[in-house]
């Protein structure tokens, strides 16, 4: 499997925008923006997390969450503050929320096959 980035507009609170690679990171579970990113678009932190690292160790990151949007949809997210020397991730929360998922052939992001379970629901009334 190779490295894939992609690009997006991510947009805070204030209503600034701006654009932002991202390496498209099935291993990590939030999407994290790098430190110039979240600053430009003004996103404050709402709380702290700690997150495991590969080898590891465990870090303290602050969260925020902004609009993100791709050509193939868009919608809120919750994201890592990056600090200096952070790289974009997309991380699969994101990638959950907007209903894609990379397709490893092609290296592009696509819409996931959604499910939803109807067990037990007869019709319109569910009484």
């Amino acid at each position: 499997m190779g490295i894939t980035y992609v690009e997006a507009e991510v947009g805070g609170p204030t209503g600034k925008r701006t654009s932002v690679r991202l390496l498209v990171d099935s291993g990590a579970t939030y999407s994290l923006l790098p430190e110039a990113v979240w600053k430009a678009i003004e996103l404050t932190p709402k709380r702290t997390m700690s997150f495991a690292l590969a080898d590891g160790t465990t870090i303290q990151r602050n969260v925020s969450e902004c609009h993100m949007a791709f050509p193939q949809g868009e919608g809120h997210t919750p994201v890592i503050l990056g600090e200096p020397g952070d790289e974009g991730l997309l991380g699969v929360v994101t990638l959950e929320i907007m209903g894609l998922v990379l397709n490893p052939f092609s290296r592009n992001l696509q819409p996931m096959r959604l499910l939803l379970m109807t067990a037990g629901l007869k019709g319109p009334s569910f009484k």
